[in-house]
């Protein structure tokens, strides 16, 4: 990310418009209603053959009709993720009060983040193969397959000749990195609007690797219990509309939040396993980019899996940051973990926190860990005036990102 220098930044970036595909409720409306009702998403999954595994709980995307939503792409040609991607993309748009018209005319990035791009597709595929030879590979899937996909087709969907789109494949911290390349693209005048965040569609390739890991849960999600098991697969989308100020006071456009900054960073320490004082720096990235200091956090939204790993490491992380760590809640509790949607949801959660004055709550919480040792907000959801809330997104490989979000005080 480019360093803070007091020419760089000037342009302040809202968030104009919300769209979401998930397990607790298709569109910002729905998806509010089941954050503030701590709804959970898991269910036996259905997406593909569990057969094999002795438990196999996720949080599916259930009645999803992309053909409700995309009007100019046939979803045919699309593949899961995509479509996840084009439709919330298409929500976020209408939730922002832009006519197509009006965004192809303006200078536009789309920026999406996965961790599957349409893996799911590729397990189709290999089963074919493996069961009836190359030759039965169905061309027309194959051609679905290719990661830049997911924004690029919401650019042919927008019919979009000013755009530039880029999908980026930092896994599970993805949705956070596509926000902050959006953020960047603005301050720096490059684009006028992005839409940003994160899709991706459960696949039994994921699943299976989680799996062989040891870290499905058997049942729920239970993010920061002392008897957690680990976490539960999920899929969806969430896209944001960000803008300058600028322009959304120009156009009388409601406000969700302010994105205040950022801050990215790779330490390469380990596969798989997080790296503390990697995930504090980012921490200390995103704050200082933001020009916020700890103790004006409201609350923490936290990458949060349900894996012993993971909640201890990011709890500690977060101790070492603030001095008094504010509320930290695990959305994935709710809405399994969905991989590279997982931080953009998360963010369409924290723009929603804001607005409505309410902390979610991390659900299935009985017993907090005392080695994670926060208010994790459990079961219930709370009434809070937000000022400034934090979302984290953590990734294997070591790819750590973090948003600061801000209340827009007129």
């Amino acid at each position: 990310m480019p360093e803070f220098t007091e020419a760089y930044g000037s342009r302040r970036v809202v968030l104009t418009g919300l769209g979401a595909v998930s397990s607790i409720g298709i569109g910002a409306e729905r998806f509010l209603a089941g954050l503030r009702q701590g709804r959970s998403g898991a269910k036996p999954i259905g997406a593909y053959d569990t057969t094999g595994f002795e438990y196999a709980n996720g949080c599916e995307v259930v009645d999803f009709d992309p053909g409700r939503y995309l009007t100019t792409l046939d979803p045919r040609t699309l593949g899961r993720a995509t479509q996840f991607s084009v439709a919330a993309a298409r929500m976020a748009v209408q939730d922002a009060g832009l006519s197509d018209n009006e965004l192809s005319s303006r200078a536009c990035m789309v920026s999406v983040g996965t961790t599957d791009g349409e893996s799911r597709d590729l397990d189709h595929l290999v089963e074919h193969e493996l069961e009836q030879g190359p030759e039965s590979m169905d061309p027309a899937v194959a051609g679905r397959v290719p990661v830049a996909n997911l924004s690029t087709a919401v650019a042919r969907e927008f019919r979009l000749t000013k755009a530039e789109t880029i999908t980026v494949p930092t896994a599970c911290a993805a949705g956070n990195y596509a926000i902050g390349y959006g953020l960047d693209a603005i301050r720096l005048g490059e684009a006028d609007i992005v839409l940003g965040g994160g899709a991706d569609a459960m696949c039994r390739k994921t699943f299976a690797g989680f799996y062989r890991l040891g870290t499905i849960a058997p049942e729920v999600c239970a993010p920061f219990d002392i008897d957690r098991k680990g976490i539960l697969t999920g899929e969806g989308a969430g896209i944001l509309v960000l803008e300058s100020l600028e322009s959304a006071l120009a156009r009388g456009a409601r406000i969700y939040a302010e994105v205040l900054g950022y801050g990215l960073n790779c330490d390469a320490y380990h596969q798989v396993a997080p790296y503390q004082d990697s995930v504090a720096d980012c921490m200390r990235l995103a704050l200082r980019d933001a020009g916020v200091k700890p103790e004006e956090v409201g609350f923490i939204s936290a990458h949060g899996t349900g894996t012993q790993a993971n909640d201890v490491t990011e709890a500690r992380a977060i101790r070492s940051v603030f001095a008094t760590p504010p509320r930290t809640v695990s959305m994935k509790s709710m809405l399994g973990h969905s991989m590279g949607a997982a931080s953009a949801l998360a963010a369409i959660g924290c723009a929603l926190a804001i607005r409505e004055g309410f902390i979610p709550p991390t659900i299935n919480h009985v017993e907090t860990d005392p080695d994670v040792a926060l208010d994790c907000v459990p079961n219930q959801a709370v009434p809070a005036e937000l000022r400034i809330v934090q979302n984290n997104g953590l990734a294997f490989g070591g790819n750590n990102s973090v948003v600061i979000f801000g209340r827009y005080d007129s």
